[in-house]
């Protein structure tokens, strides 16, 4: 329970009795205001830990008046509430640092759970003062303590605890998955389910029965009932990652599902109940699919309420060589092998490399010199031939036999399929054959090339 009285800022007499009744038949002491000013009073005078404020007040907006009671007690723990057609509202409120968004008409036990998580945070964050933490180390399975880092760690710590959807990005192998894991562990869903999907490795004919289900005989070779991913997530977290490789009609379905909080599997005739809390990740810029059309921009502001920007491994300055070290003693023990340590010039080596694979592509390079070397410290020379030659071409300009720049004139006539082909290998060809990188510049995702590079080789075996 609050060891002080919850404030609660609402300027409808009948939603303040609703919610007053609802927080004190829990046990709560609650003092209210009706509107800005005197909810601003109040604060200033009582300094809650736990503040519910309506957004849309009569005398002034709500979220300058967030933005005034953070300044008073930068600590306070404030959870906004705001009408349906004001998600944009809630988000940048987020921002400004609430610490949750509640969407009326409110479920009552969402309602309390939003208070409870609050007021634990708050009584969390009050007995654990600067003097008395001790040196926590980082969330989940992430190596590495650089400033970058440092601030991704204390953003899912903050966010943990909400119900607020995480949006994370980044570069492909920069650790998204670690990411939302971490946010899972620290929740309050730690005991429930964490249920992965990545939408880009997923024909979209097929995403909709892996997301919502289908029941046996739905469509052909639908042989049994199957739950989706979002009826396996119950009770825990629902983590989609590649999110703007989502078909936009599937995009309208899950924008329902965030607002209703149920699922209909395709062939059922009744839609379920089911509580899940979102974190999903994408490797491409979502307001720019947005822009383009490729991503609803309604979706983008249910989902994207939290922002975590993933760093790429170049700016992670020494934390490249303390990840490479830790896994060269794991493979070392796993292969009956003898390293304990890097080279000076290798640890220089990594810490000026580009990494376009991120920490997949270093962890792949570690393997490689474990598995086919021996001894106690890894030399350059142990390296993958292709890490070095990544440094000599970062160095010098395109060899000769680099594709020549497409002209227009080149492509008119030609058929669509064939120009997007040409484009994709001729970006290929450019960055040494990285399909990574070739993602980045088209800005798509690396499993998108993957699976047009497929369906190429399958129609030349045809």
């Amino acid at each position: 329970m609050a060891s002080a009285p919850l404030l609660l800022v609402e300027d409808t007499p009948s939603l303040q009795l609703v919610y007053e009744s609802v927080l004190k038949a829990a046990g709560y002491e609650v003092t209210t205001a009706g509107t800005a000013a005197a909810g601003l009073a109040m604060f200033r005078t009582q300094k809650p830990a736990v503040v519910l404020l309506d957004l849309m007040l009569p005398d002034r907006d709500g979220l300058d008046l967030l933005q005034d009671m953070l300044a008073v007690k930068p600590d306070a723990h404030v959870i906004v509430i705001t009408a349906n057609g004001s998600i944009n509202k809630a988000v940048a409120a987020m921002r400004a640092g609430a610490h949750e968004f509640l969407v009326k008409p409110i479920d009552e036990q969402r309602f309390l759970n939003a208070v409870q998580n609050a007021v634990t945070d708050a009584h969390t964050d009050t007995a654990d003062t600067p003097e008395t933490r001790p040196e926590t180390p980082p969330p989940g399975e992430f190596i590495g303590a650089s400033v970058v880092m440092g601030q991704v760690y204390d953003k899912i710590r903050s966010v943990a605890r909400s119900m607020a959807t995480v949006f994370i990005t980044g570069e492909s192998g920069t650790g998204k998955e670690l990411c939302a894991q971490a946010v899972h562990d620290l929740s309050n869903r730690r005991n429930g389910p964490f249920v992965p999907l990545n939408c880009g490795a997923i024909p979209s004919e097929l995403l909709e029965s892996e997301v919502f289900g289908h029941v046996k005989g739905s469509f052909t070779g639908a042989i049994s009932d199957k739950p989706g991913a979002a009826a396996s997530a119950d009770g825990g977290t629902l983590f989609l990652d590649e999110i703007c490789e989502l078909d936009l009609n599937l995009q309208t379905k899950l924008l329902r599902f965030l607002q209703t909080s149920t699922i209909q599997p395709v062939g059922a005739t009744r839609p379920r109940k089911v509580n899940v809390r979102i974190v999903c990740a994408t490797n491409r810029d979502p307001l720019q699919a947005v822009r383009r059309g490729q991503f609803r921009e309604d979706l983008y502001y249910r989902l994207h309420v939290v922002p975590i920007h993933m760093p790429p491994l170049r700016e992670r300055g020494e934390d490249v060589n303390v990840i490479a070290t830790e896994a060269l003693l794991r493979f070392a023990r796993e292969e009956g092998r003898a390293f304990t340590t890097l080279g000076e010039d290798v640890r220089a080596l990594f810490r000026d490399l580009d990494w376009p694979g991120n920490v997949r592509q270093l962890l792949n390079a570690i393997r490689h010199v474990v598995v086919l070397n021996d001894g106690t410290t890894v030399t350059r020379a142990m390296l993958p031939a292709e890490l070095l030659e990544t440094q000599t071409a970062e160095a010098v300009a395109p060899a000769p036999g680099s594709p020549e720049p497409m002209t227009l004139d080149g492509l008119v006539g030609r058929p669509l399929a064939e120009v997007e082909r040409m484009l994709i290998e001729a970006t290929i060809a450019l960055h040494g054959g990285s399909i990574p990188k070739a993602a980045r510049v088209l800005d798509v995702s690396p499993s998108t090339l993957y699976r047009k590079i497929e369906s190429w080789r399958g129609a030349g075996k045809a």
